[in-house]
């Protein structure tokens, strides 16, 4: 089976400044993947190159097999962005929102609508379908958006920090979304700083800093390599990036 996503040698400055050094990382077709790291680790800059928005000074991105960087327009249409602060029209209700990014990706209305029906549903937005989005809340907000990201059915979703500023319910739905899609055959890359949802959802884990890849595997498997057959995915963390030497000086 084709991987979800390939990543070799990528690279990419900022100034002078490195911001992804050499990385290479692979993510398995149909899993739910996290992609842990420190404050500016590269996180997100990798994910923008992979989304297209960023154009890397080096190295290859392949999603199912697409080469990102040559067939920029096919591999967009099977992937899904999802920033950390959710980017809406305000003006525009949730059901007219929905419609505009269905046709941008060129979804039939036929289609679109009875999809955009059942993500506002699913996502418990229905009852305010005709109301504009300015009024909404982060966590409103940050469902439409992901709403908007599903609407044409992409093949690998990636969220960057997807639950930051929502309250546990609304949380609790988007999680139980992530999971549906994965169930559904859907790939999922998500960046967080809540260690817990990574251990408990996330298939494998990958471990970046200063823009490399230190750790990749299971939780099981990170447990193997530090030796800790009982850590936490929070103690993993801290150990493989060395956050816990500064907690020890």
């Amino acid at each position: 089976m084709t991987d979800a996503l390939s990543i070799r040698g990528l690279s990419k400055t900022f100034g002078g400044k490195v911001a992804v050094d050499d990385l290479s990382l692979t993510v398995r077709a149909g899993e739910l993947y996290a992609l842990l790291g420190p404050n500016g680790a590269g996180k997100t800059t990798t994910l923008r190159m992979v989304a297209g928005l960023l154009k890397p000074n080096g190295g290859s991105i392949e999603v199912f097999g697409r080469d990102v960087l040559a067939e920029p327009a096919a591999a967009k249409q099977i992937i899904a962005w999802a920033p950390d602060e959710p980017m809406l029209y305000d003006r525009l209700t949730p059901v007219e929102y929905l419609e505009f990014v269905a046709g941008l990706w060129g979804v039939e209305p036929a289609v679109a609508m009875p999809k955009a029906e059942e993500l506002l549903k699913w996502l418990g937005l229905w009852e305010n379908r005709s109301e504009r989005c300015e009024g909404f809340s982060r966590g409103m907000k940050q469902k439409t958006a992901l709403a908007g990201a599903l609407i044409h059915d992409p093949q690998l979703l990636i969220l960057d920090e997807p639950l930051t500023g929502l309250d546990a319910a609304v949380a609790r739905q988007v999680k139980d979304l992530l999971q549906q899609r994965v169930k559904s055959g859907a790939t999922v890359i998500l960046t967080t700083h809540i260690l817990e949802v990574a251990e408990r959802m996330a298939d494998r884990i990958g471990i970046i800093q200063n823009g490399r890849l230190v750790a990749d595997g299971t939780l099981d498997e990170l447990r193997a390599r530090t030796g800790e057959g009982q850590a936490t995915l929070e103690d993993l963390f801290l150990e493989l990036t060395g956050a816990d030497e500064g907690l020890h000086a």
